[in-house]
């Protein structure tokens, strides 16, 4: 019965560490196809002004990601896949955190790097698939044939989110080239604040409260770092002196320094780390006169001169 038990638990444990592996590869992926549009007829232009078909890749991680050498993949319906890969040498090809970048559909390589040599068709099931420099799976995106109509795309709920649905332009439902999928107009927690506190006074007294609680807590602190200081001072003085009586440490004001004292050992630790103070010679030299007799020190000139009778 043992046995069978843990045969059972070790069969759970396994299958545990498989899907929490299986997630954590999944999660590895940096890249993801976020958003589709099939059909452009008055969405955005290119940079050629015109309006076609776009797949956006959105890096949902908070580093920078180059997405030269990958190559998206198309399948459309039963024709073979075609692939393109991304050139190197484009700097625009490095996506920011968090950011997103586009690829127009439109059949036209030749227009620069983020134009693909294949063609989405709304009519056709699609398959769209995103792979790294070396082979790997990114991410995959099949849309079926005719789900979407003109200027209607297929996207993910959020950037990144597993569900995926269908933005038809509507206001809540919008499609969002190059941008957030989902945007946020207005925030709960601040608009319930401000029904509840209008004029503010509240807040005033809320972040007042924190900034003298943080400098009461600050005072205690080096108070209470102080005086441990202060009697650790006192009981090196009164092992140095021999003395054992802390009453006669008191009188005696042991491990006691003046504020003069402790200010002319800021000053000096200053001079010191600051290089400030004067490098000043020990060695004292006297050097003879070569000459005995020096204009400077003549008494002639200290003589009064008497003028001159005619």
């Amino acid at each position: 019965m043992n046995k069978i038990k843990n045969g059972i638990f070790l069969s759970l444990l396994l299958v545990l560490v498989f899907c929490s592996s299986c997630q954590e590869q999944r999660s590895t992926n940096k890249l993801l196809l976020n958003e589709v549009l099939l059909d452009n007829e008055s969405n955005l232009q290119d940079d050629y002004g015109v309006h076609s078909a776009w797949i956006e890749i959105f890096n949902r991680s908070f580093g920078s990601t180059d997405i030269s050498a990958h190559r998206i993949e198309l399948q459309s319906g039963n024709n073979a896949p075609v692939q393109y890969f991304i050139p190197k040498g484009d700097v625009e090809t490095v996506i920011k955190p968090r950011q997103h970048t586009l690829f127009w559909a439109d059949g036209e390589p030749r227009r620069g790097t983020f134009h693909t040599n294949f063609v989405l068709n709304p009519n056709e099931n699609s398959i769209i698939r995103l792979y790294d420099s070396g082979g790997k799976l990114l991410d995959e995106v099949e849309i079926p044939a005719g789900q979407l109509k003109a200027n209607q795309s297929w996207a993910r709920v959020s950037d990144g989110a597993d569900t995926w649905e269908v933005k038809d332009g509507s206001e809540d439902k919008y499609v969002t080239p190059s941008t957030n999928n989902l945007t946020i107009d207005s925030n709960s927690k601040v608009e319930n604040f401000e029904k509840q506190d209008s004029s503010g006074v509240g807040m005033a007294i809320s972040a007042m409260t924190v900034v003298f609680s943080g400098l009461l807590l600050l005072f205690i602190i080096f108070k209470i770092i102080g005086t441990i200081a202060v009697s650790m001072s006192r009981r090196n003085a009164m092992r140095a002196k021999g003395i054992t009586d802390h009453k006669e440490a008191n009188e005696k004001k042991l491990g006691q320094a003046p504020g003069e004292v402790f200010a002319a050992i800021a000053m000096a630790m200053h001079e010191m780390q600051n290089d400030v103070h004067d490098m000043e010679d020990t060695v004292l030299t006297i050097t003879p006169v070569k000459r005995k007799y020096s204009p400077w020190s003549s008494k002639i000139y200290t003589l009064r001169e008497n003028p001159n009778k005619k």
